[in-house]
């Protein structure tokens, strides 16, 4: 634990101006990032008596080893850069909401030449056009069902699309009348994107035109006795109807708003949004975070904008926001959502009416949703905290591995051997801390071998972080004989930079920038993918590296049991034990990165070409040449003259690419073993 004042910054030393600030720890890891309106008031605040700091700040002070700012020249650039620091670090003691589920959107792809409907899940992409998100997919199957009577846009997938086009038949979405069939021409670019267009305009609430103009062409086709005509409108407009059904009107004025509502205790908070355009819900998420920070509901109302909004632009930010508390400098917040929707955003907590009864339907949620995770969160708690003491029992550790790293080797017959390594702390997966390594040291199958290269290597880097931090072995102060950078930590504050609008340049080296590192902390216990040789491995590349405070076992598939360096009998636990099933699933977990990884190095060393070996050849004139001639077996038959007229290839390259496909072997003819036809080669796979 360490002692703030250690590292308290000197009196007058910290700027009066508005700015962000960071704690970092001993290791360099950025532990905490904040702002504030004046950054000497704020910064002097966690330098008090440590018995009057709220329990969660004293043990962020006590963590960190050094604090450093930057100054900005308004308080809505130090909203942006306290959000971008977040982000790029993931500070431990930062409030960060964890959504409880992926949620699918609604998504039209304006970005293709034939727009397509789909459900999509993660994150955003540019050029799509979303709506939701949803609480289940199907959801919004059964709204786009009924939506393609009157937009029949395209649904399929790339490959269906361009095999229906190769072949000149669409599927049976395109013979029911629930797609217009773009794939064989039945419509035009521009009249499919114009029904796109339609669909996107009807599910941002612009419904009653397109209704209403339904209704007049059914009584026009009536009057005028084309009956059957008039039923297909009459079941068109039923069918809109019934999706516009799907999201009850909430808000009579065709409202484009997000309600936000906190649920909270002492330790936890949960978030519920309610995403409301044209005056009706279109979507619903909910978050949870733990409160490692001292912050009331304004603070958490804040951390939900920022995460909420932060990679959003235009219309994805609507013109209101409600919510139960307002930020503590609500007018830079309101004018750094203003900057991103490109318009003015109404920031403020409903007083009365509609908007005020909904808000609460929000909140009860938001109850409901904080009282089912606690209540999940207490029984897998307690389940991992009794597996990660069986555990240390089993092992004869003296504490429970708050951090368990495991190893696997896989490899297909002895080629593209490769190995994971996955990282659990406190019985979760951290996945952001996973590793995968090629084994470099030899050719060949060996596993035992592999697993002496990959633990050797993996802490070998770690010794060079803690030798280069200052931890492993004393370093001189000052900048040594040579010139170069000091290596330990420097203590005390950053000197200010200049006002920036985006994160400040950062002068360390970039391995001292704050940002989680895979390498620089050591797990309590190693787990290796195998039985006594594998384990006698690790805990041999570890003894070559001095390493004596890590301990090492190793699982066995065929009868799950555990092993440890030089003992001759496994430690067997019990089938119903806990710390055997986390054990497992630590394993299995690391086999699943191995593998999936092997697969994907397989898979690309099989789909390689010879144009690979062009010197100065890019992946975009690869395809250039092979989308121009149509298939690699076509390019080696054309001449360096045809070559040349492909754009971006010159006469140089032109006698590149001939004189390597001249110097390869042409592959044999690829065959379809069930009618016998012979696969013509078609892109720029194995030759």
């Amino acid at each position: 634990m360490a002692d703030p004042s250690s590292y308290r910054p000197k009196p007058g030393q910290i700027p009066d101006s508005p700015g962000v600030y960071k704690f970092r720890d001993e290791h360099r890891r950025v532990i905490y990032v904040g702002k504030a309106k004046n950054l000497r008031q704020r910064v002097a605040n966690y330098f008090q008596d440590l018995a009057n700091l709220h329990p969660r700040t004293r043990t962020m002070v006590t963590t960190a080893a050094s604090v450093e700012w930057t100054v900005v020249s308004t308080e809505v650039e130090a909203l942006q850069l306290e959000y971008s620091w977040i982000k790029e670090f993931d500070p431990r003691f930062n409030v960060k909401y964890r959504d409880d589920k992926s949620y699918p959107y609604l998504a039209v792809t304006l970005n293709e030449e034939f727009p397509r409907v789909q459900v999509m899940r993660g994150a955003k992409k540019k050029g799509v056009r979303y709506f939701g998100p949803y609480g289940h997919a199907w959801a919004i199957r059964e709204t786009v069902d009924l939506m393609l009577r009157v937009f029949p846009v395209r649904t399929c997938s790339a490959g269906v699309f361009k095999n229906a086009a190769r072949t000149g038949r669409p599927c049976l979405l395109g013979y029911i009348g629930k797609c217009s069939a773009p794939c064989v021409g039945r419509v035009t670019p521009e009249e499919h994107r114009e029904l796109a267009e339609d669909f996107c305009d009807f599910m941002a609430g612009r419904t009653g035109t397109y209704i209403r103009r339904l209704e007049k062409d059914m009584m026009q086709a009536a009057e005028e006795m084309e009956y059957e005509r008039a039923a297909r409108l009459r079941d068109d407009a039923g069918a809109l109807k019934r999706a516009m059904e799907k999201s009850a009107v909430v808000l009579a004025d065709a409202t484009d708003a997000d309600l936000i509502a906190v649920a909270e205790d002492e330790l936890e908070a949960a978030l519920q949004i309610f995403h409301v355009r044209g005056g009706r819900v279109r979507g619903q998420r909910g978050w949870v975070t733990d409160k490692v920070e001292a912050v009331d509901t304004s603070g958490l109302v804040e951390h939900a904008l920022q995460q909420l909004y932060g990679e959003e632009r235009g219309d994805a930010v609507p013109k209101e926001v409600l919510v139960p508390a307002l930020p503590e400098d609500t007018e830079a917040v309101s004018q750094w959502l203003a900057e991103r929707r490109g318009s003015q955003v109404s920031l403020r907590i409903p007083q009365r009416g509609d908007k005020k009864d909904l808000m609460a339907t929000v909140q009860r949620n938001a109850q409901q949703a904080l009282g089912l995770h606690k209540t999940k969160r207490a029984s897998d708690l307690t389940t991992r905290s009794r597996a990660l003491e069986e555990i240390a029992e089993a092992l004869g550790l003296d504490t429970a591995p708050l951090r368990i790293e495991c190893y696997d080797i896989s490899h297909l017959q002895g080629d593209d051997v490769v190995a994971s390594m996955v990282v659990f702390e406190d019985g979760l997966a951290r996945k952001s801390e996973y590793r995968r390594f090629q084994i470099k040291g030899f050719e060949g199958q060996d596993d035992v071998r592999s697993m002496h290269e990959v633990i050797g290597r993996r802490f070998k880097r770690y010794l060079q972080e803690k030798e280069r931090t200052g931890e492993w072995e004393e370093q001189p102060t000052g900048t040594p004989a040579d010139g170069s950078a000091p290596t330990g930590p420097v203590p005390g504050p950053v000197p200010a930079a200049a006002p920036a609008t985006g994160p400040a340049e950062d002068t360390e080296p970039r391995e001292d920038d704050g940002r989680p590192k895979r390498f620089a902390y050591p797990p309590q216990l190693v787990v290796v993918d195998g039985g006594q040789p594998q384990v006698a491995a690790a805990q041999r590349a570890l003894d070559e590296l001095g390493i004596d405070d890590i301990a090492v076992c190793g699982l066995a598939k065929r009868l799950e049991e555990v092993w440890l360096p030089d003992d001759d009998d496994p430690v067997v636990l019990p089938r119903s034990s806990e710390g055997l099933y986390l054990l497992q699933r630590i394993r299995d977990e690391a086999h699943r990165f191995a593998i999936t990884y092997q697969r994907a190095k397989r898979a690309k060393r099989i789909r390689t070409s010879p144009l690979d070996d062009v010197s100065g050849l890019g992946e975009t004139r690869k395809q250039a040449l092979i989308k121009h001639f149509g298939s690699v077996k076509k390019l080696r038959q054309a001449t360096i003259d045809e070559i040349c007229e492909v754009p971006g290839i010159g006469r140089r390259t032109a006698e590149s690419v001939a004189a390597a496909l001249a110097s390869t072997t042409p592959a044999a003819p690829a065959v379809n073993t069930a009618t016998g036809e012979i696969i013509e080669e078609d892109d720029g796979g194995s030759s």
